[in-house]
């Protein structure tokens, strides 16, 4: 199945891309509204973030997965963080993931990031094996999410 995958740099927002995103995002989360095409356009046209896709040339090309990876400076130096990791669940332990995984260290290397940071649910136990066996390592930190309300003056 992995030679029958293409990972490609998403450089538009068309019917195919809106399609894909509203098929693999609930797949993600049940939670997560699925971004309209706007919001896309502004991923794909940022100069910190990289949509990758995965193609099925089995399929025609279909999407069937993707990830977006984000490479900024901070004060000590370049880093990167990838997103919002998905494929297909017909798909899934074929491959996909790693490809795009595999694709998003390349781009962040290219793009000079020191590190590559990555968060995974611990119920995905297959993807954190991949995880691991990419060379991710588990870091002793806490992470925080603070949830921003649309409400300006509830930041005390």
């Amino acid at each position: 199945m992995h030679d029958d995958i293409e990972i490609a740099t998403a450089t538009n927002v068309n019917d195919e891309l809106l399609e894909a995103t509203q098929r693999l995002i609930p797949q993600l989360s049940s939670s997560a509204s699925v971004p309209s095409a706007e919001q896309l356009r502004e991923i794909v046209a940022s100069p910190c973030t990289t949509l990758l896709l995965a193609r099925d040339r089995s399929q025609q090309g279909r999407i069937v997965g993707c990830l977006t990876v984000a490479v900024f400076r901070i004060p000590t130096g370049v880093r990167a963080w990838v997103e919002d990791v998905i494929v297909d669940s017909a798909l899934r332990g074929k491959g996909v993931g790693e490809a795009l995984s595999r694709e998003a260290l390349r781009t962040a290397q290219s793009r000079g990031a020191k590190t590559v940071e990555l968060t995974s649910r611990s119920s995905r136990e297959a993807a954190n094996l991949l995880y691991q066996r990419l060379g991710f390592q588990l870091r002793d930190t806490n992470v925080y999410r603070y949830s921003v309300s649309s409400d300006a003056s509830s930041v005390k």
